[in-house]
């Protein structure tokens, strides 16, 4: 058998040996799968509900403030509370 014939012979006995193996780029091989995206949960802000009992109450104070602003003065409401024992 002449060179010819064996390199002939030797190609297609590795040929479908090299085609099934996958190449995959080394960059890809030591990144993470890709995660679904979740959507996003929209929950409640928490709130603290303020129960100091019967021996106390609030007590408020409502008045409106003249304020200047570059538009003009405006009325402004304020507000003032506070604990009272009762």
């Amino acid at each position: 058998m002449s060179l010819k014939w064996l390199v002939l012979i030797a190609g297609l006995i590795v040929l479908p040996l090299v085609g099934t193996a996958s190449w995959t780029p080394s960059w890809a091989q030591s990144a993470q799968p890709a995660k679904p995206h979740r959507p996003m949960v929209r929950r409640a802000r928490p709130y603290i509900v303020i129960t100091p009992g019967q021996l106390l109450y609030r007590r408020c104070v409502e008045h409106l403030q003249l304020q200047y602003r570059p538009s003009g003065p405006v009325l402004y409401p304020l507000t003032y509370c506070w604990w009272v024992r009762g």
